[in-house]
């Protein structure tokens, strides 16, 4: 198992920030690398939720990947997960308000990527 986390402070409230990122269908909107969305379970983001995403690679190429909503603490904390190709992936995106200083009013947002070998061909790569 590989893990990668990263935090950054947005100059905006922890509702907007949950509202652009709970939005599914506008992920395109901000991600630079997503090229459409498909929403398999409309409505709300809950646990439960899943949509596929197809991004382009940097050799041209394009990918499509389903997410599924594991967890749901609106508006603090979600994972999500999404099965590889030998590899499956959890995301975990935290938010957490700034109360002082001169991001005030903010909000930190958390990223924590953990991959998980899966399949043969992911537990040999796991092992070099």
């Amino acid at each position: 198992m590989s893990t990668v986390a990263v935090s950054d402070v947005i100059d905006a409230a922890p509702a907007l920030v949950w509202a652009l990122l709970t939005d599914v269908p506008g992920r395109g909107r901000w991600l630079s690398t997503v090229d459409s969305v498909d929403v398999v379970t409309p409505g709300v983001f809950r646990t439960g939720t899943v949509w596929r995403e197809t991004r382009a690679m940097g050799d041209g190429g394009f990918v499509t990947e389903e997410f599924q909503v594991r967890e749901c603490e609106a508006p603090r904390r979600f994972v999500v997960s999404s099965p590889g190709s030998g590899a499956d992936y959890r995301m975990t995106y935290t938010l957490a308000p700034v109360e002082v200083g001169r991001h005030r009013g903010g909000t930190t947002v958390t990223v924590e990527q953990e991959g998980h070998a899966s399949g043969t061909t992911g537990r040999v790569l796991e092992m070099v």
